[in-house]
Protein backbone atom coordinates (compact mmCIF):
# COMPACT_ATOMS: atom_id res chain seq x y z
CA UNK A 1 0.00 0.00 0.00
CA UNK A 2 2.80 1.85 1.31
CA UNK A 3 4.69 1.84 -2.88
CA UNK A 4 0.94 2.48 -4.69
CA UNK A 5 0.94 6.11 -2.35
CA UNK A 6 4.63 6.33 -3.53
CA UNK A 7 3.77 5.73 -7.42
CA UNK A 8 0.88 8.00 -6.98
CA UNK A 9 2.73 11.17 -5.56
CA UNK A 10 5.13 10.83 -8.19
CA UNK A 11 2.83 10.36 -11.07
CA UNK A 12 0.17 13.38 -10.28
CA UNK A 13 3.57 15.94 -8.73
CA UNK A 14 5.29 14.92 -11.77
CA UNK A 15 2.55 15.18 -14.04
CA UNK A 16 1.45 18.56 -12.64
CA UNK A 17 5.05 19.84 -13.32
CA UNK A 18 5.55 18.01 -16.77
CA UNK A 19 2.22 20.09 -17.84
CA UNK A 20 3.17 23.30 -16.58
CA UNK A 21 6.55 23.28 -18.46
CA UNK A 22 5.57 20.86 -20.97
CA UNK A 23 8.56 18.72 -20.44
CA UNK A 24 5.87 15.83 -20.72
CA UNK A 25 6.76 14.39 -16.53
CA UNK A 26 8.51 11.36 -17.73
CA UNK A 27 11.64 13.28 -17.65
CA UNK A 28 10.93 13.00 -13.82
CA UNK A 29 8.98 10.28 -13.18
CA UNK A 30 11.96 8.16 -14.76
CA UNK A 31 14.71 8.95 -13.06
CA UNK A 32 12.87 9.07 -9.81
CA UNK A 33 11.59 5.67 -10.36
CA UNK A 34 14.99 4.50 -11.24
CA UNK A 35 16.50 5.84 -8.23
CA UNK A 36 13.86 3.58 -5.83
CA UNK A 37 14.58 0.74 -7.67
CA UNK A 38 11.68 -1.31 -7.32
CA UNK A 39 11.44 -2.89 -10.43
CA UNK A 40 12.85 -2.95 -13.51
CA UNK A 41 13.91 -0.71 -16.42
CA UNK A 42 11.34 -2.01 -18.34
CA UNK A 43 8.87 -1.56 -16.47
CA UNK A 44 9.66 1.80 -15.46
CA UNK A 45 10.13 3.30 -18.74
CA UNK A 46 6.50 1.42 -19.79
CA UNK A 47 4.61 3.03 -16.67
CA UNK A 48 6.37 6.42 -17.58
CA UNK A 49 4.90 6.46 -20.73
CA UNK A 50 1.83 5.69 -20.27
CA UNK A 51 1.51 8.02 -17.29
CA UNK A 52 2.83 10.70 -19.80
CA UNK A 53 0.62 9.37 -22.50
CA UNK A 54 -2.62 10.05 -20.09
CA UNK A 55 -1.47 13.62 -18.93
CA UNK A 56 -1.00 14.86 -22.00
CA UNK A 57 -4.13 13.62 -23.58
CA UNK A 58 -5.91 15.58 -20.80
CA UNK A 59 -3.32 18.49 -20.73
CA UNK A 60 -3.71 19.37 -24.45
CA UNK A 61 -7.28 19.03 -25.09
CA UNK A 62 -8.06 21.36 -21.31
CA UNK A 63 -5.22 24.16 -23.40
CA UNK A 64 -6.59 23.73 -26.75
CA UNK A 65 -10.38 24.12 -25.32
CA UNK A 66 -9.45 27.23 -23.19
CA UNK A 67 -7.92 29.14 -25.86
CA UNK A 68 -5.24 30.55 -23.69
CA UNK A 69 -2.28 29.16 -25.56
CA UNK A 70 -1.58 29.55 -28.98
CA UNK A 71 -0.05 26.96 -31.73
CA UNK A 72 1.00 26.23 -35.25
CA UNK A 73 -1.06 23.23 -36.15
CA UNK A 74 1.12 23.02 -39.30
CA UNK A 75 4.38 22.81 -37.65
CA UNK A 76 2.96 20.57 -34.52
CA UNK A 77 1.96 18.09 -36.59
CA UNK A 78 4.36 18.03 -38.82
CA UNK A 79 6.53 17.75 -35.47
CA UNK A 80 4.18 14.65 -34.66
CA UNK A 81 3.94 12.91 -37.59
CA UNK A 82 7.95 12.67 -37.28
CA UNK A 83 7.47 12.07 -33.67
CA UNK A 84 4.97 8.90 -34.11
CA UNK A 85 7.67 7.36 -36.20
CA UNK A 86 10.48 8.69 -33.98
CA UNK A 87 8.61 6.89 -31.11
CA UNK A 88 8.30 3.09 -33.04
CA UNK A 89 12.07 3.78 -34.08
CA UNK A 90 13.48 4.40 -30.65
CA UNK A 91 11.63 1.64 -29.21
CA UNK A 92 12.84 -0.54 -31.50
CA UNK A 93 16.43 0.43 -30.34
CA UNK A 94 15.63 0.26 -27.03
CA UNK A 95 14.69 -3.33 -27.21
CA UNK A 96 17.43 -3.83 -29.40
CA UNK A 97 20.21 -2.73 -27.12
CA UNK A 98 18.02 -4.75 -24.26
CA UNK A 99 18.48 -7.85 -25.98
CA UNK A 100 21.96 -7.29 -27.31
CA UNK A 101 23.11 -6.07 -23.96
CA UNK A 102 21.69 -8.59 -21.64
CA UNK A 103 21.87 -6.36 -18.83
CA UNK A 104 19.18 -3.96 -17.67
CA UNK A 105 21.78 -2.26 -15.50
CA UNK A 106 23.65 -1.07 -17.85
CA UNK A 107 21.30 -0.08 -19.78
CA UNK A 108 19.79 1.83 -17.15
CA UNK A 109 23.32 3.41 -17.07
CA UNK A 110 23.13 4.59 -20.64
CA UNK A 111 19.88 6.53 -20.27
CA UNK A 112 20.82 7.87 -17.23
CA UNK A 113 23.83 9.26 -18.74
CA UNK A 114 21.87 10.39 -22.14
CA UNK A 115 19.45 11.96 -19.71
CA UNK A 116 22.14 14.02 -18.22
CA UNK A 117 23.68 15.18 -20.80
CA UNK A 118 20.49 16.42 -22.26
CA UNK A 119 19.56 18.02 -19.20
CA UNK A 120 22.74 19.99 -18.74
CA UNK A 121 22.38 21.27 -22.19
CA UNK A 122 18.44 22.32 -21.76
CA UNK A 123 19.51 23.66 -18.71
CA UNK A 124 22.31 25.75 -20.70
CA UNK A 125 19.77 27.09 -23.45
CA UNK A 126 17.56 28.07 -20.86
CA UNK A 127 19.19 30.25 -18.87
CA UNK A 128 21.28 31.93 -21.55
CA UNK A 129 18.34 31.82 -24.68
CA UNK A 130 17.84 35.45 -24.23
CA UNK A 131 21.28 36.03 -26.21
CA UNK A 132 20.79 32.82 -28.50
CA UNK A 133 19.79 34.05 -31.81
CA UNK A 134 17.15 32.02 -32.90
CA UNK A 135 15.94 30.19 -36.03
CA UNK A 136 12.10 29.92 -37.32
CA UNK A 137 12.09 26.86 -39.70
CA UNK A 138 8.87 26.62 -41.83
CA UNK A 139 9.61 23.57 -44.26
CA UNK A 140 7.44 20.68 -43.64
CA UNK A 141 10.12 18.19 -43.78
CA UNK A 142 12.65 19.40 -41.91
CA UNK A 143 9.69 19.67 -38.91
CA UNK A 144 8.92 15.80 -39.72
CA UNK A 145 12.79 15.31 -39.03
CA UNK A 146 13.06 17.10 -36.03
CA UNK A 147 9.80 15.09 -34.81
CA UNK A 148 11.22 12.34 -36.00
CA UNK A 149 14.75 12.49 -34.05
CA UNK A 150 12.82 14.01 -31.08
CA UNK A 151 10.46 11.13 -30.90
CA UNK A 152 13.43 8.17 -31.23
CA UNK A 153 14.92 9.97 -28.17
CA UNK A 154 11.78 10.35 -26.18
CA UNK A 155 11.05 6.78 -26.79
CA UNK A 156 14.52 5.16 -26.36
CA UNK A 157 14.62 7.23 -22.87
CA UNK A 158 11.53 6.24 -21.99
CA UNK A 159 10.64 10.26 -20.74
CA UNK A 160 7.75 10.73 -23.40
CA UNK A 161 9.40 13.68 -24.66
CA UNK A 162 11.27 15.81 -21.57
CA UNK A 163 13.33 18.30 -21.80
CA UNK A 164 14.50 18.47 -24.80
CA UNK A 165 11.06 19.10 -27.27
CA UNK A 166 11.26 22.74 -25.79
CA UNK A 167 14.71 23.36 -26.72
CA UNK A 168 14.74 22.50 -29.79
CA UNK A 169 11.40 24.10 -30.22
CA UNK A 170 12.77 27.62 -28.85
CA UNK A 171 15.83 27.57 -30.82
CA UNK A 172 14.29 26.25 -34.66
CA UNK A 173 10.76 27.88 -34.43
CA UNK A 174 11.71 30.62 -32.38
CA UNK A 175 8.55 29.66 -30.05
CA UNK A 176 7.69 31.35 -27.02
CA UNK A 177 7.90 29.34 -23.62
CA UNK A 178 3.88 28.83 -23.43
CA UNK A 179 3.95 28.14 -26.70
CA UNK A 180 6.46 25.33 -26.81
CA UNK A 181 4.92 23.76 -23.82
CA UNK A 182 1.59 23.10 -25.91
CA UNK A 183 3.12 21.83 -28.65
CA UNK A 184 5.65 19.90 -26.96
CA UNK A 185 2.86 18.57 -25.27
CA UNK A 186 1.20 18.04 -28.49
CA UNK A 187 4.01 16.37 -30.26
CA UNK A 188 4.43 13.69 -26.80
CA UNK A 189 1.00 12.37 -27.29
CA UNK A 190 1.77 11.56 -30.99
CA UNK A 191 5.00 9.61 -29.92
CA UNK A 192 3.71 7.89 -26.67
CA UNK A 193 0.70 6.84 -28.86
CA UNK A 194 2.64 4.93 -31.40
CA UNK A 195 5.22 3.68 -29.12
CA UNK A 196 2.47 1.83 -26.97
CA UNK A 197 0.73 0.71 -29.99
CA UNK A 198 3.97 -0.83 -31.05
CA UNK A 199 4.56 -2.13 -27.19
CA UNK A 200 0.98 -3.79 -27.02
CA UNK A 201 1.25 -5.11 -30.65
CA UNK A 202 4.61 -7.08 -30.30
CA UNK A 203 4.05 -8.55 -26.58
CA UNK A 204 6.71 -7.02 -25.11
CA UNK A 205 4.71 -5.46 -22.36
CA UNK A 206 6.54 -5.86 -18.87
CA UNK A 207 5.65 -7.42 -16.35
CA UNK A 208 4.39 -5.05 -13.43
CA UNK A 209 1.45 -5.06 -10.80
CA UNK A 210 -1.48 -3.79 -12.07
CA UNK A 211 -2.36 -1.28 -9.19
CA UNK A 212 0.91 1.03 -10.12
CA UNK A 213 -0.55 1.15 -13.81
CA UNK A 214 -3.75 2.31 -12.13
CA UNK A 215 -2.52 5.15 -9.83
CA UNK A 216 0.16 6.04 -12.34
CA UNK A 217 -2.63 6.62 -15.20
CA UNK A 218 -4.86 8.58 -12.82
CA UNK A 219 -2.00 10.79 -11.46
CA UNK A 220 -1.32 11.40 -14.99
CA UNK A 221 -4.88 12.05 -15.55
CA UNK A 222 -4.99 14.43 -12.26
CA UNK A 223 -1.70 16.12 -12.61
CA UNK A 224 -2.21 17.12 -16.63
CA UNK A 225 -5.66 18.99 -15.18
CA UNK A 226 -3.90 20.82 -12.40
CA UNK A 227 -1.15 21.46 -14.24
CA UNK A 228 -3.13 22.76 -17.42
CA UNK A 229 -5.30 25.24 -14.63
CA UNK A 230 -1.85 26.45 -13.29
CA UNK A 231 -0.60 27.17 -16.56
CA UNK A 232 -3.10 29.27 -17.53
CA UNK A 233 -2.39 31.89 -14.43
CA UNK A 234 1.34 31.52 -14.21
CA UNK A 235 3.45 33.96 -16.07
CA UNK A 236 5.89 32.82 -19.16
CA UNK A 237 9.20 33.50 -16.54
CA UNK A 238 7.22 31.90 -13.63
CA UNK A 239 7.20 28.57 -16.05
CA UNK A 240 11.36 29.40 -17.00
CA UNK A 241 12.13 29.09 -13.19
CA UNK A 242 10.16 26.02 -12.55
CA UNK A 243 12.13 24.53 -15.67
CA UNK A 244 15.00 25.50 -14.34
CA UNK A 245 14.83 23.77 -10.65
CA UNK A 246 13.45 20.85 -12.02
CA UNK A 247 16.14 20.46 -14.72
CA UNK A 248 19.37 20.68 -12.03
CA UNK A 249 17.18 18.20 -9.80
CA UNK A 250 16.81 15.73 -12.55
CA UNK A 251 20.44 16.32 -13.53
CA UNK A 252 21.29 15.48 -9.82
CA UNK A 253 18.90 12.33 -9.69
CA UNK A 254 20.41 10.92 -13.04
CA UNK A 255 23.73 11.17 -11.36
CA UNK A 256 23.02 9.12 -8.76
CA UNK A 257 21.40 6.54 -11.40
CA UNK A 258 24.23 6.69 -13.49
CA UNK A 259 26.81 5.80 -10.49
CA UNK A 260 24.36 3.36 -8.97
CA UNK A 261 23.45 1.16 -12.50
CA UNK A 262 27.67 1.39 -12.90
CA UNK A 263 27.91 -0.78 -9.80
CA UNK A 264 30.26 1.64 -7.46
CA UNK A 265 27.07 1.57 -5.31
Amino acid sequence: MVMVLVFFAVSILSSTAGSICGIGGGVIIKPVLDALGVMSVSSISFLSGCTVLAMSVVSVYKNLRSGTARMDLKIATSLAIGAAAGGVAGKAMFQSLKEAVGDENLVGMTQALVLIAITLATLFYTIYKEKIHTRKCDQIWLCVLIGLLLGIMSSFLGIGGGPINLMVLGYFFSMSTKEAALSSLYIILFSQITSLVQTCATGNIPHMKLSYLAVMIVGGILGGTIGSRINKKISEKGVDKLFIFLMAVIVLINIYNAVKFSGIL
